[in-house]
């Protein structure tokens, strides 16, 4: 049996403007930069989180491969738990300093502490 509505696999649904014109979201991934070139930024976040800590890296300058790979070598040198999403890194507990020493021993020295 055929279903006679598909969904829509673009998410678009309808629209009541008469001018709307749909855009394709296929936009390229920019180029991820050098590690000395990247402008890092490590901080402690516990909001929305019950008030269990996770330790924020944001910044990343790149595509979504080398983003997701520098997190799971984040949460192995942690030994800790962790996820990337939305173009930050996650990694579970107050892993400041930890992060930082990482980053910086690898050549992100653009990488700040708030």
């Amino acid at each position: 049996m055929r279903k006679k509505n598909k969904p829509d696999l673009s998410g678009f649904v309808f629209s009541t403007d008469p001018s709307f014109q749909f855009e394709a979201a296929d936009q390229p991934e920019p180029e991820t930069i050098s590690a000395a070139h990247q402008k890092l930024r490590i901080r402690l976040d516990t909001k929305q989180r019950a008030g269990k800590a996770v330790t924020l890296v944001t910044g990343f300058t790149g595509k979504r491969d080398d983003l997701a790979i520098l997190g799971k070598q984040l949460k192995n040198f942690c030994g800790t738990g962790g996820s990337v999403k939305d173009g930050e890194i996650m990694i579970q507990g107050d892993q400041r300093d930890k992060v930082l020493q990482w980053l910086l021993k690898n050549g992100y020295r653009d990488t700040k502490r708030i």
